[in-house]
């Protein structure tokens, strides 16, 4: 037995789908109602990371996101801003130099998004955008080498990578939609946290499959146990397709059964997300906004 098999053998990594769906039913069924209110809106806008990773993205693009970001406690002055902006790293800089809020500058890293590179240059490109004003790095898994077992080198790959992030936070993005099933959700979440991961994300938004309510629950599970075995909360980011008001609250909802209160902040918790903003907005002003 490898000392990894040995480290999914101290977790509950044998998760069958349709249980974990009918959990899911449960939850919404008698939670969702509870949490369906302005002030959990609120609580979810200020949790997003406002996110812009086209390839067609322009200085003069990112400076006007940065700008709305800076006037929003003008625009909003009864609201909480989002929780960071979310860039490409050539990009940093203009967000760095522009940025006025005190947020989190978060930057995608290490051949986002398929990671299909070479080590070195994930170091690099990573070191380089921590250096260039990065607070925080979402990073891709090697998810070929995952799937095909290859843990050790997985693990390795992100722990250099937690390294060159420095005083940085470390996202580790699962790309859950091409794991497909929970077990193998369940068992890349326990390799992240222990590779010192900071939050554990589900998604890039590349792929068709992006964040479900599926992998919020077991990644929260996941992150509960190693809570639970470990003493160290890790924070956990969705991304990817959650677009609405009603998507946003399924899985805040979530989060807070399987996590607590302690969780439901914009230090533990994020949305990555681009649309989700504005419909946010309009479900807090009761008319319609499109201010991002």
């Amino acid at each position: 037995m490898s000392k990894f098999d040995d480290l999914f053998e101290q977790y509950n990594c044998n998760l069958n789908d349709e249980v974990v769906k009918q959990n899911i039913e449960t939850i919404l069924a008698e939670h969702y109602a509870e949490n369906d209110t302005k002030e959990v809106y609120k609580q979810c806008l200020n949790q997003i990371d406002l996110t812009s990773l086209n390839g067609t993205d322009t200085h003069a693009e990112i400076i006007a996101m940065v700008e709305k970001v800076n006037g929003f406690k003008s625009a909003f002055p009864h609201l909480h801003n989002v929780g960071a902006i979310c860039v490409y790293p050539a990009l940093v800089p203009v967000v760095k130099s522009h940025l006025k809020e005190d947020i989190g500058i978060a930057s995608v890293s290490a051949g986002f998004p398929a990671s299909q590179t070479f080590i070195e240059v994930k170091v690099a490109e990573t070191a380089m955008a921590v250096m260039e004003g990065a607070t925080e790095i979402d990073v891709v898994i090697s998810i070929g080498k995952f799937l095909e077992g290859n843990y050790q080198e997985v693990y390795e790959e992100l722990s250099e990578l937690k390294a060159a992030c420095r005083e940085a936070h470390l996202k580790v993005i699962l790309e859950t939609g091409a794991l497909q099933t929970a077990t193998l959700i369940k068992k890349a979440s326990i390799l992240a946290m222990a590779s010192g991961a900071d939050f554990i994300k589900t998604s890039t938004g590349k792929i068709p499959v992006a964040a479900t309510l599926e992998a919020t629950y077991v990644m929260c599970e996941a992150i509960k146990e190693w809570f639970d075995k470990t003493g160290e909360k890790v924070s956990y980011k969705p991304a990817g397709g959650i677009v609405t008001t009603e998507d946003a609250v399924k899985h805040y909802t979530i989060v807070k059964h399987m996590l607590g209160d302690s969780w439901l902040n914009n230090k533990m918790f994020r949305f990555g997300a681009s649309r989700l903003a504005n419909n946010l907005l309009t479900s807090i002003e009761g008319k319609e906004v499109k201010y991002f």
